[in-house]
């Protein structure tokens, strides 16, 4: 079986219109002929850092793996193995390079863009699924057996679920160690592993270093801090996590400012604060820009009820921000469209914004539907100011520090709470109230299920079969809780406005048509559009 990632069609030539989709075997080394080893070895020879985190560069001669961007001397190609995750090069026997720390970058794109079951199977892993619940219960997630998936990441990825699992966790200390004051045995457990001798073993096979010398390491953030304060319950952390260049950080915190639940969610120009449930407990945090144009940076700061979280977090924080787009790509293929090009030009790097919670979502989704923003945020708001959990209530307190304003201090409501208490506080037609709460059952007694391991196709048709959803919910969900790269949905009227505002079609039927010519960023299209409608003076009435 063989493998699928996206590449520009030159590497030489940045100007490339377009992406093209290669297939290539991603342990077997290969030479110039093949055109995805010479696309990826251009890159690398050229040290191009847009490239960080889309493949692995193996040198066999000297036994270790690199970022594409490594200042080193070039390798031969005959040396040069390229690998699409660093499990996959700790299988061949190699180590990270010591000097250009190829898991520091963003993360691979490949994993937003694909729908198959390796992409799927690696969005459930770096959310911790695997620790959580084994090999069995990843599998069970994805609907496969523990074997079959284990013979599909290994053809498709190199390695299997365990060690795709161990490379993360090595990858997650690595962070820990070098930018946090947090213990050894602290950082052994918030990475994932079962013991401090397990993690102690992992450090040094795929660093060659022990976990000490790795925190002295060059580098370092010693402002970046966590720390234990059982005064507030938890832990509290703050991390610079990166982002591809370029990066509309602010536009997209205006997306989720404007749409704001009172007492969950606090925003202003360039921090968004929330509350948020994780496996093992509630936990609050705050994202602030920071950075450069040319590096961007999110400053995420938390606290955590427990540190066996953060990687999900880290995990989910990526995700709400698309931090991992493959912007230069997106806005290269888009600006063609001439009725795109001013938009592309005016904001590039623009996001889909992600979900923290499936299921907060689904509910935002469905009470946002065909009203305006603002008075979806006033149902969401006394919804949850009625039925939602106080974070005291839960164990954390003030877990953001004193200074910051609007302190998120409820939980969104859980899907049991919904159930038994949402009629009384739901306002709207009946038949809108009644399926919000069928939802609310499914998803509390287990028979609706939503996970960020779902394909679209998936997700979609097990949202339509319920009664009161339809393909706009069922796509809006996709969109936020998958982000998925290629949904346009052209029944929405803010999209159409923004349409006619930039001269493209505004009837569904010939949108759909021409947002053919934008595959596969057609979400990232509508974002466009959803920016233009702004600029009209007709109000918009997109959900949340």
């Amino acid at each position: 079986m063989t493998t699928t990632a996206s590449v520009p069609s030159s590497v030489g030539a940045l100007g490339a219109p377009a992406v093209r989709t290669e297939r290539a075997d991603p342990t077997e080394r290969t030479n110039l002929t093949d055109p995805v080893f010479a696309q990826r070895y251009r890159a690398m020879s050229s040290r191009d850092a847009r490239f960080d985190g889309q493949f692995i560069t193996g040198v066999h001669s000297t036994g270790i793996y690199c970022r594409p961007s490594c200042p080193a001397a070039t390798p031969k190609p005959a040396n040069v193995s390229f690998f699409l995750t660093a499990a996959a090069a700790h299988e061949a026997g190699l180590r990270a390079c010591k000097r250009c720390l190829p898991d520091a970058v963003p993360g691979s794109p490949a994993w937003n863009m694909s729908d198959d079951l390796a992409a799927r199977a690696m969005r459930l892993i770096s959310d911790g699924a695997l620790e959580r619940d084994g090999v069995p219960g990843l599998a069970a997630q994805l609907g496969y057996t523990p074997r079959h998936l284990t013979r599909v990441l290994v053809a498709e990825l190199g390695a299997g679920p365990l060690a795709l699992a161990r490379a993360h966790r090595a990858q997650t200390a690595r962070v820990l160690l070098v930018h946090t004051k947090l213990s050894i045995a602290d950082i052994a457990f918030a990475a994932g592993f079962g013991s401090v001798r397990q993690f102690n073993d992992t450090i040094a096979a795929v660093y060659e270093r022990t976990p000490t010398e790795l925190r002295r390491s060059p580098g370092g953030r010693r402002a970046d801090r966590a720390e234990i304060d059982p005064g507030l319950g938890g832990t509290a952390i703050t991390l610079q996590l990166p982002a591809r260049a370029p990066f509309d950080g602010r536009g997209l915190l205006r997306f989720l400012g404007a749409r704001t639940i009172a007492g969950v969610e606090s925003a202003t120009g360039d921090t968004y604060s929330r509350s948020l449930r994780l496996p093992h407990g509630p936990a609050c945090v705050r994202l602030t820009l920071a950075g450069t144009d040319a590096a961007p940076l999110v400053t995420c700061t938390a606290r955590l009820t427990s540190i066996a979280d953060l990687a999900p977090l880290v995990s989910r924080v990526r995700r709400l921000l698309d931090l991992d787009a493959d912007s230069t790509s997106i806005d290269r293929a888009l600006s063609t469209d001439l009725a795109l090009t001013a938009a592309v030009r005016a904001t590039p790097g623009i996001r889909v914004p992600g979900s923290m919670d499936p299921h907060e979502t689904l509910f935002r989704t469905l009470i946002g539907q065909q009203v305006s923003v603002a008075a979806a945020r006033t149902a969401l708001s006394r919804l949850t100011s009625a039925l939602g959990e106080p974070l005291a209530t839960a164990g954390i307190e003030s877990p953001l520090g004193e200074g910051t304003t609007a302190l998120p201090r409820l939980l969104f409501p859980s899907s049991a709470r919904i159930a038994a208490d949402g009629r009384k506080v739901l306002r709207g037609p009946a038949a809108r109230v009644t399926a919000i709460l069928r939802v609310a059952e499914e998803l509390a007694n287990g028979d609706l299920v939503i996970s960020w391991g779902d394909s679209r196709a998936e997700l979609e048709a097990r949202l339509t079969a319920l009664p009161g959803i339809g393909p706009w919910t069922a796509g809006y969900v996709a969109l936020r809780v998958l982000g998925s790269p290629d949904i346009l949905l052209t029944s929405d009227l803010a999209i159409r406005q923004g349409a006619a505002h930039l001269g493209l079609p505004a009837k569904p039927r010939s949108l759909a048509a021409r947002g053919l010519e934008w595959a596969p960023w057609r979400s990232y299209a509508g974002m466009h559009l959803w920016r233009a409608a702004g600029a009209t003076p007709v109000p918009s009435v997109d959900p949340l």
